[in-house]
């Protein structure tokens, strides 16, 4: 074991107990809470009234100016015509009194009737007495008001009027009156309502002088019927006031531009932005501690309560730390470098790594996790060193690019393609980064996309390349077997693969059978196939010191434990495991490959030398005759347990069918569960289920009926015919 997995080890010692658990995710906040600490410090600005501003000023907050929008409110409200509105009783009112008056004439005019049999000259001295008489009368039937805006040779024409001309004169005045007020007169169209309902009687076929009294009243009934509405004008431009949208000065714009000239209005907005404030308010760091001690008590839920097993739980623990200190450290840097050249550079920054590495050394959950996590954090740390903004587009960025890489390496021939799958990255993260750009319909120069699309790519590629680098580190620190390494070891030009082919040629077929018989079984149950491929690859390596004494090797040869003792021939048998595990462990294998070799037979009996040594001496114990063990501890040791014996079992069958197959699984799984080969093992009955029919139905395809083709003599009979 290595410096580095002492190092590693003394800490997972530690994690044992809770209170260095709990003191791991402190630091890992404080290390949070310390890097961004500088991004939510609230900033103060050096601006003086009428003088050039010394650097550009962004808003850090959303803030309502509340001066401007009481102008534009006051703006909207002189904006707002004057209502006025129409009174329709007006012009009932005006046809009613004229309809008065020529009642009223009417039956004065029925009152006062001269007696027609006086003389012609007392007839004319009576009626000038009676004409005055009725005028009189008429005025009594009339309120003073009236009277006084009706001029006397209106009453004097009504009361010499007959009763039929009254009648027309009443019909069509009060027609023509009705008519032009119903319509909407102002003060300042009264005259022209005046001229319009004398053209209006100008029609009538009445004598001149009533048709003059007629017009005199219909003008009189012509006034004003629109006025100003004080009310309806002042809810119209309540109305229109509470329709305007408060200005607000929005978070991360600017207020002012380097060198411009501070004037009383951008004072007001600096102010109004609290850059001015030279009070200091601790609201920013406590939203930050909660912002961090929410995601890492999510973090210490999880890697409390849903892992099980804890030797695993630790691992996982230092190596998300690890990648978590490593990435925001990364992320500080580029954010820095950024600000200090006053471009985009943080698109370069590699996020994707975080999630190649948990990916591959752990699982997708936590690289799902670890990837959203970095995205929260990289929304403050990008925003420009300007306190109060969240960049969410940079937080976009890093969670689309590092679920783009769990998606890419979960493509089972991507796996050991990191580089490859760097390059698909660099492509989809410059696509996303052009379509953050049109969504916020940005310009920039041809030179400024070209460097957009270099970051893109250079944030794919590093993050491949970094991962690639890092690996290493990890698998040596933790002693991880991640899957890279697992499709290294099944590379057939592996010295000890090669080793296997050459000298025990019949015992690589053999692991190769089982490789394939193991892989889909494991996969089945939800285990990992690749580990069990390439466990069964090496699983008896340790054969290939003495390859003759095992059948597949002997081809036909004479046997060699015919002339051995059951003894020696079980000391041989059994001594490929430990080989096995010590030729592996020398060669730097992996433990996962290691224990495979050591505990693939557990410690199952040597059935055929146990009888044999039975008939030479009854006093045989079968504890002599069982492998050393230990039994199997993964599930994936299991299955290759079942699988190597299942292979050997139906490779001796003369003809196999899908029912002698299934008998014999059934046979060797129930032998070794009674046996109590799985005892150590979490592996369960329906799991158990699952692999029988895995392997059922891989033997069936492997060992097929094949087609009786007919014997070559009458073959070529069939052919000539």
């Amino acid at each position: 074991m290595n410096r580095i997995q002492k190092f590693f080890t003394q800490i997972k010692g530690l994690l044992v107990h809770r209170f260095f658990q709990v003191l791991l995710f402190i630091i890992l906040g404080l290390f949070a809470y310390g890097l961004m600490f500088s991004n939510v410090k609230p900033e103060r600005v050096q601006v003086e009234l009428f003088k050039p501003a010394e650097q550009t000023i962004r808003s850090t907050k959303t803030v309502e100016d509340t001066y401007k929008t009481e102008q534009e409110k006051e703006e909207i409200s002189k904006q707002v015509a004057d209502v006025y509105s129409l009174k329709k009783e007006y012009a009932k009112n005006k046809v009613d009194l004229i309809s008065s008056i020529f009642d009223s004439a009417i039956e004065v005019n029925k009152e006062t009737d001269a007696d027609e049999d006086h003389k012609e000259d007392e007839d004319k001295k009576e009626t000038v007495k009676t004409d005055a008489q009725k005028v009189s009368i008429l005025k009594e039937k009339l309120t003073d008001e009236v009277n006084k805006n009706i001029e006397e040779s209106v009453f004097l024409a009504l009361v010499q009027a007959d009763e039929d001309e009254l009648k027309i004169a009443k019909d069509s005045t009060i027609t023509a009156v009705n008519n032009v007020m119903s319509s909407r007169i102002a003060a300042s169209d009264v005259e022209n309502a005046k001229k319009k309902v004398v053209e209006e009687l100008g029609y009538m076929s009445i004598s001149g002088e009533m048709k003059k009294a007629s017009t005199s009243l219909a003008r009189t009934a012509i006034i004003q019927n629109v006025f100003f509405d004080k009310d309806k004008t002042e809810e119209q431009r309540r109305k229109a006031v509470e329709s305007v949208e408060p200005i607000r000065i929005l978070q991360g714009q600017i207020i002012v531009e380097e060198n411009q000239l501070v004037d009383r209005d951008v004072y007001r907005q600096l102010e109004l932005a609290g850059f001015l404030n030279t009070e200091s308010t601790i609201y920013p760091y406590i939203g930050l501690l909660l912002f961090i001690f929410l995601t890492f008590a999510a973090f210490y839920y999880y890697f409390y309560y849903s892992i099980s097993k804890k030797d695993n739980k630790y691992n996982q623990l230092l190596i998300f730390s690890l990648v978590f200190i490593l990435s925001m450290a990364t992320m500080k840097t580029v954010s820095i470098l950024a600000d200090l050249k006053n471009s985009n550079l943080e698109y370069i920054f590699p996020g994707a790594m975080a999630a190649m590495l948990i990916k591959i050394l752990l699982n997708d959950k936590l690289a799902v996790a670890m990837i959203i996590l970095l995205g929260s954090y990289g929304t403050i740390i990008f925003n420009g060193d300007t306190p109060g903004n969240l960049d969410f587009s940079m937080g976009l960025y890093i969670i689309f690019g590092g679920l783009t890489a769990i998606i890419i390496l979960s493509r089972p021939n991507f796996k050991s393609k990191v580089l490859v799958a760097g390059l698909l990255l660099s492509l989809i993260n410059m696509a996303f980064v052009f379509s953050l750009i049109f969504i916020m319909d940005s310009h920039y120069t041809r030179m400024e996309y070209l460097y957009y699309a270099a970051a893109a790519m250079g944030s794919g590629v590093g993050s491949a390349v970094l991962t690639m680098g890092l690996l290493p580190f990890f698998e040596a620190g933790f002693g991880i077997l991640s899957s890279i390494k697992l499709i290294e070891l099944a590379n057939p030009n592996h010295p000890l693969l090669r080793r296997i082919l050459i000298e025990a040629p019949g015992t690589y077929h053999h692991s190769v059978m089982v490789a394939n018989l193991a892989e889909s079984a494991c996969e089945a149950i939800g285990s990992n196939g690749l580990l069990a491929r390439v466990g069964s690859y090496y699983h008896d390596i340790g054969k290939t010191k003495r390859p003759h004494f095992f059948i597949e090797n002997q081809m036909s040869e004479e046997n060699p434990h015919d002339r051995l003792q059951p003894e020696t021939s079980r000391d041989i048998i059994i001594a490929h495991a430990v080989d096995g595990g010590e030729m592996l462990r020398s060669h730097k294998f992996p433990k996962e490959i290691v224990d495979i070799a050591e505990q693939h037979h557990g410690t199952t009996l040597l059935k055929f030398f146990y009888h044999k040594a039975k008939k030479q001496d009854e006093s045989t114990l079968e504890a002599a005759y069982r492998y050393p063990g230990p039994r199997a501890i993964m599930k994936e040791v299991a299955v290759i347990g079942i699988a190597d014996s299942v292979e050997a079992a139906v490779r001796s069958m003369k003809h196999p069918t899908p029912e002698k197959i299934e008998e014999l699984v059934s046979f060797i799984i129930q032998e070794r569960i009674s046996d109590g080969q799985f005892d150590e093992c979490d592996i369960t009955m329906r799991e158990l289920s699952i692999v029988k029919h895995s392997l059922c139905e891989s033997l069936n395809g492997i060992f097929h009926s094949r087609i009786e083709y007919p014997e070559p003599d009458k073959l070529g009979q069939k052919v000539k015919e």
